[in-house]
């Protein structure tokens, strides 16, 4: 399987002010550490080791 790069979210609008709607409130530190645990979680969802290092491999490029 590879990464898949084109738009899957349905209502990616709402989602994305969901997302920063769950970190009102929270010190930088406490949204740093809230999204790492994100990460972890879609991660261990996705499961497929070969997408995950694709994964990281895009998000340190600038504009992935």
């Amino acid at each position: 399987m590879t990464l898949n790069l084109a738009p899957n979210i349905n209502d990616a609008d709402d989602f994305y002010a969901e997302l920063i709607d769950g970190m009102r409130g929270l010190d930088e530190d406490e949204a740093l550490r809230m999204s790492a645990r994100l990460v972890l979680l879609l991660a261990n969802h996705i499961g497929d080791r070969g997408v995950l290092s694709e994964a990281i491999r895009l998000a340190r490029v600038p504009g992935g």
